[in-house]
């Protein structure tokens, strides 16, 4: 199946193509003020080699096009750069699951003079992760950036990015709120609890992975504007960005510190119930225990109602059956046992 490939070309700010062939790049370079997005979904290894043929790109960036595994960060290559970055989204809770719902779409990007390339990795192309839509709107919302050549239209992909990082984090900590609500819910199962707590740390930890190394990367695109004596305004747009992705890492990490301490919150109200329970079950085992003891020292071999017949011990049965249910429906009920 081919790659899906969108590219877009600017001169002098004005949209001149919207469908521009892949092989015609190179040759549209050679215009001042010229601008080209070029922008690959899932691409096949023929297509990144193409892509890497006609740009001029570092064999070694793209090879690590293909890894799945690879971490956010930011590599300064000759004329290029060459980014890894990951748009999140939070899946819809599963009541009872332990499985995270974090889902991510990397995105590698390549940034030269006049070109930038954006190639995502989505799980289902149906229903992306990133909107690239949403970047084209903003990139047209924002026609100043067109003037202010590749990094311009890296600050409004990295905005939209972060932006995504932004709302994931949100959305964590109304989590974590909900089950500090619940830790003092008489109502509330200790078991979901825990494996909602097990699962919100998890989501945690794999953000952390990519939210934390937006610094370094940023900072890298930073230094490669300052070399490139890149206009002010752009630089000052580029430390508000800056800003956002050190208060979503200083959130992240925040985050991680309230849902360690849910977590042995909940352990030391389960030592207090247990406690709680150790007590009262203590209690009423000394009550019980009293009575038993004088009517066992003394016998109390005397009649009683239904002595001696058949209905004695129907109702001696009935009453000891009943009592045991009774008693433990109370104790589950209560979370006794």
């Amino acid at each position: 199946m081919p790659t899906p490939i969108r590219t877009r070309l600017w001169v002098d700010g004005n949209l001149i193509s919207d469908d521009l062939p892949l092989a015609e790049v190179s040759d549209r370079l050679d215009v001042p003020g010229t601008l080209v997005w070029v922008d690959l979904c899932n691409p096949t290894r023929s297509a990144l080699d193409q892509l890497g043929t006609e740009l001029g790109l570092s064999t070694r960036a793209v090879a690590e096009v293909d890894d799945h595994g690879g971490r956010t960060k930011a590599t300064r290559y000759a004329d290029h750069t060459f980014l890894t970055v990951y748009a999140t989204l939070l899946g819809p809770h599963v009541p009872g699951s332990i499985e995270s719902r974090l889902r991510s779409c990397r995105i590698s990007v390549f940034v030269l003079r006049s070109v930038l390339v954006t190639v995502r990795h989505e799980a289902d192309s149906a229903q992306p992760i990133l909107d690239i839509d949403e970047v084209v709107r903003h990139w047209d919302d924002n026609a100043d950036l067109l003037r202010m050549g590749s990094r311009g239209f890296l600050l409004g992909l990295l905005d939209i990015v972060v932006d995504r990082q932004f709302t994931t984090v949100q959305e964590l900590d109304d989590a974590i709120e909900s089950l500090e609500d619940g830790l003092f819910d008489e109502k509330t199962q200790t078991s979901q609890l825990q494996r909602d707590t097990y699962r919100l740390r998890k989501e945690l930890v794999e953000l952390r992975r990519i939210v934390l190394p937006m610094r370094e990367v940023v900072n890298t695109v930073m230094r490669r504007s300052a070399e490139a004596n890149d206009s002010t305004e752009l630089t000052s747009w580029y430390q508000d960005l800056y800003d956002n992705v050190i208060r979503a890492a200083e959130w992240t990490e925040s985050l991680r510190d309230m849902i360690t301490t849910v977590f042995e919150t909940n352990l030391s109200l389960q030592d207090a119930r247990l406690n709680t329970i150790m007590k009262k079950l203590t209690g009423w085992a000394a009550i019980i225990a009293v009575p038993t003891l004088v009517t066992g020292w003394y016998g109390q071999n005397i009649p009683y109602p239904g002595y001696g017949v058949a209905a004695g011990v129907v109702t001696s049965a009935t009453l000891t059956l009943l009592t045991s249910v009774m008693l433990y429906a109370a104790f589950k009920r209560r979370g006794w046992i």
